[in-house]
């Protein structure tokens, strides 16, 4: 299981961003929703629920990312996290205590992606190189 803290400011490209990597490598995702922009998160989220995609692959949290990031940084059961939408002063804080349970910790990056921008492959190299969930 891969956590995603999804971007702040660029809601649904964003969040595909970084959601698209974990769930192309295979991997199953607990997505902390952007605290600004929900509603994209929520609507992506009924889309899953009433598609092909099996229960489960990937979950929706909505709250304040402050407060969920260090319980998933810390829990046993998630094996990476993505730290694209991260407050940058957090980011260390939710990088120590990956550290703690031994997880892959993919950066802050930082900008926030550039919606007008070509898609790049970066993240998703990150995701496979680091083979979170024992995929081969």
């Amino acid at each position: 299981m891969v956590a995603v803290l999804a971007p702040q400011a660029s809601s649904l490209v964003g969040l595909v961003d970084v959601l698209a990597p974990a769930l192309a490598t295979g991997c199953t995702a607990v997505v902390v929703a952007s605290e600004e922009r929900p509603l994209p998160a929520i609507e992506l989220a009924e889309v899953f629920a009433t598609s092909d995609v099996p229960g489960g692959v990937a979950n929706l949290l909505t709250g304040r990312t402050a407060e969920l990031a260090p319980w998933l940084a810390a829990h046993g059961e998630v094996q990476a996290i993505d730290l694209a939408g991260a407050p940058a002063d957090l980011a260390a804080e939710l990088e120590a205590a990956a550290a703690a349970t031994v997880k892959r910790v993919l950066p802050r990056p930082a900008a926030e992606p550039d919606p007008a921008a070509a898609p790049g492959v970066t993240r998703l190299r990150a995701s496979r190189r680091s083979r979170p969930c024992g995929t081969r």
